[in-house]
């Protein structure tokens, strides 16, 4: 019997088998296959309607700490959500948090039976950067920006990325490095993820982990400038063959020439 992590890998596996029986099961009353009769009426088939979107909704308010709570478990909300009402669509296999007419965000839904086992907090560590409530032992109701040393223990940075876990460790061992690391994390809010994790990446490698250099960095792969000049190769040292003249009075010329004063 084969082995699968979830139910999402199971379904997906017995689809791919049932497909792969087609062209193995002959057509009992056509001829060939299943999988011939099947490409042989796609033409004539009607397009489907729009999928039926089946969810149960729920009013929720968010708490200070950026969260919602369903059958016991807590979901994050992104902070500027913070204290304020949402409407909670909840999907067999996911939940999605909505407000103003749009999709705030979304997370797998955790499934648990047993009461005897402690709630579950779901993070999203997108939601924090920017304005998010400190979390844990820091929980007193204030900034991340202003607070920036939450990043060492905040319970949803514990699910952050691997490479910036490994920028955390050169931006905390220095002066203000709480608050780059904090600036630097806010960027996936305007910015696409994967842009900015590659950014972070090169700057590991070249061993400048640096703000600066991470947005410079990630200037030019969000707008790379195209150019067609030919690569230049310059020599390792220049050498002054013709050596300036040390003679000021030219300048005077120049400002009185034509018989006209020039502003200096």
């Amino acid at each position: 019997m084969p082995v699968f992590k979830d139910l999402e890998e199971l379904n997906q596996w017995l689809e791919d088998r049932c497909i792969a029986l087609w062209s193995e099961t002959a057509h009992r009353e056509l001829l060939g296959s299943v999988a011939d009769a099947w490409e042989a009426e796609k033409p004539v088939l009607m397009v489907l309607p729009p999928a039926f979107d089946g969810f149960v909704e729920h009013s929720k308010r968010v708490s200070p700490t950026c969260l919602v709570t369903f059958e016991r478990n807590r979901y994050s909300v992104p902070a500027s959500f913070a204290n304020r009402p949402v409407s909670l669509r909840v999907y067999p296999d996911r939940l999605v948090i909505a407000a103003e007419g749009r999709t705030v965000c979304t997370h797998a839904r955790t499934i648990d039976r047993s009461h005897r086992k402690p709630s579950k907090v779901i993070y999203d560590w997108r939601h924090y950067p920017a304005l998010a409530i400190v979390l844990g032992p820091m929980a007193d109701n204030g900034s991340l920006q202003r607070k920036p040393g939450a990043l060492r223990n905040g319970a949803p940075f514990t699910e952050m990325p691997d490479i910036f876990r490994r920028l955390q460790d050169h931006m905390l061992r220095k002066e203000g490095g709480d608050r780059e690391m904090v600036d630097i994390l806010s960027l996936v809010l305007h910015h696409d993820e994967c842009a900015v994790l590659r950014a972070v990446e090169l700057a590991l490698k070249a061993e400048v982990p640096t703000k600066t250099h991470i947005l410079n960095l990630l200037h030019r792969l969000i707008d790379p400038k195209q150019t067609n000049q030919p690569e230049i190769d310059p020599p390792d040292a220049l050498a002054l063959e013709t050596a300036p003249m040390a003679n000021v009075d030219r300048y005077d010329d120049l400002r009185q020439a034509g018989g006209k004063r020039n502003a200096s």
